[in-house]
């Protein structure tokens, strides 16, 4: 089983690693660069080895990377949208010499455009990315909660923007238990977690779920906030990470956590340590 949780990179690319490592992670997130800034400075190659040294010495695998929290492709204001492209490609291409498998992002807002618009706007753009990417960097969609404009709340959406994507096998799906959840899918018992897997399996296929992100709710079933709590301690409860972490088809997931930081790193260990425990 590979468990982990969303690292900083403050003190570095390759410290990362060692501070996954020490909190017990056999994988990990990261962000390539600030997540609230649109620029980025090109990695120096001996950051680059250093992620490499300690990627060995850690045997932390696999590496995932989460997109920047500003872009949205979604947005039809031209200056967005743009800066939106521009910093997806920037990202990818960090990705790519960090020789990271995943790279994870938010569908996006339409902020009033339409849900349908917004879904063309999203394929469009990713159309565009990819033309311009040579890399082997399968771009996973992650489930949304729903809130305000955002799209990929519903299967169905994120299946429409696949189906509109040409080079299909570069695209696949993040599960985040949370926003799932928060959308209106319900997994708390198992009748209901196999009819939601079975959905997911119908609409997107379960093939394209190549990683999961692990967190409990702060909302209730079907509240559409998107707001992670401590596993075990919101509207979730156990359950559903015991039926996530014992099924056959996913043991070879990786699993991340992005529970609160309220506790600094010492609330993901014991994160951790409860997941650990429902393996049976």
């Amino acid at each position: 089983m590979l468990l982990g949780a969303h690292i900083s990179i403050a003190d570095g690319l390759g410290e990362s690693l060692i501070r996954g490592k020490n909190i017990g992670c056999d994988t990990i997130q990261i962000f390539v660069k600030s997540n609230i800034r649109w620029k980025a400075r090109d990695i120096e190659n001996f950051e680059i080895q250093e992620f490499f040294f300690n990627k060995r010495e850690t045997k932390i695998d696999p590496v995932i990377a989460h997109s920047s929290y500003l872009i949205n492709l979604a947005s039809s204001n031209k200056r967005i949208r743009n800066l939106s492209i521009i910093s997806f490609i920037k990202e990818l291409k960090m990705a790519k010499e960090l020789k990271i498998q995943y790279f994870v992002f938010h569908p996006g807002y339409h902020k009033g455009a339409g849900l349908k618009k917004g879904i063309k706007l999203i394929a469009k753009a990713l159309n565009q990315i990819i033309s311009k990417d040579n890399s082997r960097i399968i771009i996973l969609l992650e489930t949304t909660s729903g809130q305000g404009s955002s799209i990929g709340y519903r299967f169905e959406q994120l299946a429409d923007i696949i189906n509109l994507v040409n080079k299909k096998r570069r695209i696949g799906v993040c599960f985040d238990t949370c926003h799932v959840f928060s959308s209106g899918y319900e997994i708390r018992n198992r009748k209901d977690y196999e009819k939601t897997f079975d959905e997911f399996e119908k609409i997107i296929g379960i093939k394209r779920l190549k990683v999961f992100h692990l967190n409990d709710s702060k909302g209730d079933l079907g509240s559409r906030i998107d707001r992670h709590q401590h596993i075990g301690k919101g509207y979730l409860g156990l359950k559903p990470f015991r039926f996530i972490l014992n099924d056959k088809r996913f043991q070879n997931i990786p699993m991340i956590i992005e529970t609160p930081k309220d506790g600094g790193y010492k609330k993901d260990i014991e994160n951790l340590t409860i997941l650990r425990s429902l393996i049976k």
